[in-house]
């Protein structure tokens, strides 16, 4: 560490969260880069403790905790063990899911973990969704009951909810064109086979173009 620079605390990050406007009892998916805040005491849990903090015990932070990778699909389906299958998303992610009390969602390929009295209801049910972000998946959920998306040191590339609304304008790059019989393995080590239809990993997005619209609202 740099003595020159200081450390962030959980104090300081959870304040810096109400001045953007999170507040008690909000609902809200983080998107995050560990490394862009530099030195924290207490590393991913500080990060963790300060979004609590921020929405208080009625509220609800998720984290996408993903898995899915551009070699899933009909020929070699996913296998998803919601006890023990790591994500690629992140340290705040996989910190947080590990936690007690943590929720994550059944989907093979783009679960959602969270902590919150509201959590359970936003992750039903994602493993009998036809599409990774649709209508019946935390992301939609999400944004249907006012929920806030926070980006936290990445960018709109990393907004998982914008294959949402991918979805629901029904492109034609975003989804696999042959559905997958997905495994997944429930918190009581029970096995399911579940078809659906996967991400296709061949398209270039260009999802930082929404910056601009969004800041002029």
């Amino acid at each position: 560490m740099n003595d020159n620079v200081p450390a962030v605390s959980r104090g300081r990050i959870a304040s810096g969260l109400r001045e953007l406007g999170l507040g008690s009892g909000d609902s809200v998916l983080v998107h995050s880069s560990l490394s862009s805040f530099g030195y924290v005491e207490g590393g991913a849990d500080a990060v963790i403790d300060a979004l609590l903090d921020a929405v208080g015990p009625g509220g609800n932070v998720l984290v996408p905790t993903l898995t899915g990778t551009r070699h899933d699909g009909p020929d070699r389906p996913p296998v998803f063990d919601v006890r023990s299958t790591p994500c690629w998303t992140g340290r705040i992610p996989s910190t947080l899911m590990a936690r007690p009390g943590a929720r994550r969602s059944l989907h093979p390929t783009h679960s959602v973990a969270g902590i919150g009295p509201d959590v359970e209801n936003l992750i039903a049910g994602h493993e009998d969704a036809p599409t990774p972000c649709g209508r019946q998946s935390p992301y939609y959920k999400l944004a249907e009951q006012g929920g806030y998306i926070l980006l936290l040191g990445v960018g709109q590339e990393s907004n998982t909810t914008l294959h949402t609304a991918e979805e629901l304008a029904e492109v034609p790059y975003h989804l696999q064109p042959e559905p997958t019989d997905a495994v997944v393995i429930d918190y009581a080590g029970r096995r399911h086979v579940k078809r659906m239809y996967l991400h296709d990993w061949g398209t270039p997005r260009a999802f930082s173009r929404i910056d601009a619209p969004l800041l002029e609202l």
